[in-house]
């Protein structure tokens, strides 16, 4: 029974362990998108960036405290202003209980009413209201500049799925490189087999030496051994893919071995590439920095309202003891020193720091494209060489398999030809990981890594 029981809880166990099969290059974008751990920290920073513009935009509407304070005090000079706040003062409180006409020396009283004063409560609840009327510009840039920095953040995130798309795409072309790659290995490892298999023939019949036997299986082990690494750096590749996209991978829909060219319009770049659209937007910034400085020298202006009520009894008869002030204030720094003026001065150069940054931005980006597709058609020469030298180099392998039955080579004569195929076939997969890599390099640059 117990058995049973955990065969079932075994079955039904089972999809929750199993990885995603058959998984297209498209799916696994879109799970990218929406998986990626990176990518979801980048868009909580997004968020952040957010809730920054909500806090520079709250300051336009000024500021509003509610205050409830409780004292006790036998101070003469705090216990005459609680009376006076609370709207309780008596000529009693300047000590007129004391006062004698007849006394020459009345001046010179000191009355106990007024510096020996009973300690007394004192409750004081008020609302203040502070509203900046004008800043000189400067909340208004320093808004702009949160703005823009939200902005700048969602560049940022755009940036690291392209980032992540390139390994991505980068994932899939190496599992297919490799799965070509095995395939060809394991047609090599057979006909190894099958040459070995007429070795052992022709020694049976006195044809072939002992050592020829050696050298064959000999060869066969170093071929298997590049096997079992081919699949482990497959294993490892699939490992990758399953870290970026936040879930297992069991096997995935093969691409093409050779990622599509794509098409280069240099001013479409100019206008899409995210390096180049940060460092405009940076410049923006630079423009609103130099603003919000200038704004130093400008006056600001504010007004308040308070209202509120005091006594020695908490909410005590609040609204016959309640008073108001309202107010505008207005203030404009002469002198700092010269800070004011360093700072707008520091301001004026970080512009014109980041317009050559622009410039070099641009500039930049279009020797990379133009590097990168010379790199590209480098290799799509080379992949051409290399395909007809493996096509040569499996007929000579042939040839040479059928000439040593005939005994006209040695079995040297034919490893060395197949040497020099499987010399080749690495040589055509490099240079076509190579060829992918500056591909999906380029795709991530136009701002189309996307695109499948």
């Amino acid at each position: 029974m117990f058995i049973k029981r955990y065969i079932f809880l075994l079955v039904i166990s089972l999809p929750l362990f199993a990885g995603v099969k058959n998984l297209s290059l498209s799916q696994a974008i879109g799970i990218l998108k929406k998986d990626n751990l990176e990518l979801k920290i980048s868009r909580f920073n997004e968020q952040m960036k957010v809730y920054e513009v909500e806090a520079t935009e709250a300051l336009n509407y000024g500021k509003l405290d509610l205050t409830v304070s409780g004292m006790r005090s036998n101070d003469a000079g705090n216990v005459f202003g609680f009376k006076l706040q609370s709207r309780e003062a008596t000529f009693g409180d300047f000590g007129f209980s004391q006062f004698d006409p007849t006394n020459p020396n009345i001046l010179d009283l000191q009355p106990e009413d007024l510096n020996y004063p009973d300690a007394r409560n004192h409750f004081l609840t008020k609302i203040s209201y502070m509203l900046p009327l004008y800043t000189g510009g400067k909340l208004t840039e320093y808004q702009h500049i949160s703005e823009s920095l939200h902005r700048m953040s969602q560049f940022d995130t755009k940036k690291l799925l392209n980032a992540k798309i390139y390994e991505v795409k980068k994932a899939f072309y190496d599992i297919s490189l490799i799965d070509n790659y095995i395939y060809n290995l394991s047609k090599i490892m057979k006909n190894i087999t099958k040459l070995e298999s007429i070795i052992a023939s022709m020694e049976t019949e006195g044809y072939a030496k002992d050592t020829d036997l050696l050298e064959v299986q000999a060869r066969k082990a170093e071929a298997e051994s590049m096997y079992n690494q081919a699949k482990l750096n497959k294993d490892l590749a699939y490992q990758f893919l399953s870290f970026l996209l936040n879930q297992n991978v069991d096997t995935i829909r093969q691409v093409s071995t050779m990622a599509k060219m794509p098409r280069i319009d240099l001013q479409a770049l100019l206008s899409n590439n995210i390096d180049i659209q940060k460092a405009k937007l940076g410049l923006e910034i630079s423009k609103m920095a130099v603003e919000a400085e200038t704004g130093n020298f400008r006056p600001e202006i504010g007004a308040f309202g308070e209202y509120g009520s005091a006594d020695n009894v908490l909410f005590n008869d609040f609204f016959d003891k309640d008073f108001y002030t309202v107010g505008v204030q207005a203030k404009w720094n002469l002198f700092k020193g010269g800070a004011d003026k360093a700072n707008l001065e520091k301001a004026k150069v970080k512009r014109l720091m980041t317009e050559d940054q622009v410039r070099l931005a641009k500039k930049g980006i279009e020797l990379q494209v133009k590097k990168l597709r010379t790199q590209i058609l480098s290799e799509d020469a080379d992949i051409r060489s290399y395909k007809k030298q493996l096509r040569f180099a499996k007929r000579v392998y042939a040839n040479y398999s059928e000439r040593y039955k005939e005994g006209m080579v040695s079995i040297s004569d034919v490893l060395i030809k197949q040497s020099r195929e499987l010399e080749v076939m690495l040589k055509l997969l490099t240079a076509k990981n190579k060829r992918n890599t500056k591909i999906f390099e380029l795709d991530s640059i136009l701002n189309r890594g996307g695109k499948v």
